[in-house]
């Protein structure tokens, strides 16, 4: 398990550098930054999947496809909210707005806590709904302040649970479903790349973006397959509670680029920022009641032969 908690956190620290990265690209903007991430994550990614012997999933869902017309539809329409979820994050920090997507990395849980309850009529705690409500009153706060809540904060707060949603009503909620997006994502990805203005002469000026663009890639795959195989060596209620370390290192890379929160964003922040709280208390307390139910369980040594 400290291997896989020490994998997690590596993630993290991961998507946190690439959120850094992004900004060391100049002059490419967001659109090519993310053009080239896909580009050389994909093959990355494949040998993952080659390595491991999880092609399978790949094949599998190719081979469901020919059966299942419906996901003809579903697939392009996974790949373009996962698209769009991995465009933003390389375009927020180029563009001065890293700290509007970190918030929305704070909320979507609590969103998906609320999909759960309305969506899949699961019953959250009174830990959970206090989470919520203090996240209401953040997203009032916002509103009175800025006359709404940041289009960007939006689109990860309730698109990425979209995303989990479609995945899993369509069955490709694994590595292989994801590996499938990224490739669907490609012509759009290479059309970033290839339609920019001189596409190559910003390397021709600064040749040591061939090497940052490549670093871009092997950043990028690591942290995925760091990501993936945390997943595997941890508890779900553990794992859950490391995924919080990524948006407070987000915050903390977008200071690090210059943004900075208003006096009238922190009661939305320090609202959100206690929500959360609130659900890794929860996930804390249901971890312990796991471990304890665990060793309660365990046969003790006068029961064994």
């Amino acid at each position: 398990m400290t291997r896989g908690v020490a994998l997690s956190v590596f993630a993290s620290m991961l998507f946190a550098l690439l959120y850094y990265y992004a900004s060391l690209l100049h002059p490419l903007n967001g659109e090519v930054v993310f053009g080239w991430r896909m580009l050389l994550t994909l093959p990355c990614v494949g040998l993952f999947l080659l390595y491991s012997g999880e092609w399978r999933l790949v094949a599998e869902l190719l081979a469901r496809a020919k059966r299942q017309p419906v996901l003809w539809f579903g697939l392009p329409l996974s790949a373009a909210l996962v698209g769009v979820q991995l465009w933003i994050f390389m375009w927020a920090p180029i563009n001065g707005r890293g700290l509007q997507v970190s918030l929305g990395y704070f909320m979507m849980p609590l969103v998906l806590v609320v999909i759960g309850r309305f969506v899949f009529q699961e019953r959250p705690s009174r830990l959970q709904w206090t989470a919520v409500g203090f996240a209401a009153l953040g997203v009032m706060n916002q509103v009175w302040q800025a006359g709404g809540v940041s289009w960007e904060t939006l689109l990860i707060a309730l698109g990425y649970p979209l995303y989990f949603l479609l995945r899993r009503r369509l069955g490709t909620d694994n590595l292989g479903g994801f590996w499938v997006d990224m490739l669907l994502i490609l012509p759009v990805a290479a059309w970033f790349v290839l339609a920019s203005e001189q596409p190559f002469s910003a390397f021709s000026a600064r040749p040591l973006l061939w090497v940052l663009v490549l670093g871009l890639g092997m950043i990028s795959a690591l942290a995925l397959v760091c990501y993936i195989v945390a997943s595997r060596r941890l508890p779900l209620s553990l794992f859950g509670l490391l995924g919080y370390v990524e948006p407070v290192l987000l915050v903390f890379v977008s200071l690090l680029l210059g943004e900075s929160i208003n006096d009238g964003e922190w009661p939305t922040y320090i609202a959100i920022w206690l929500a959360v709280g609130l659900l890794v208390l929860e996930g804390v307390k249901r971890l312990l009641t796991a471990k304890r139910y665990s060793f309660d369980a365990s046969p003790s040594a006068s029961d064994k032969p």
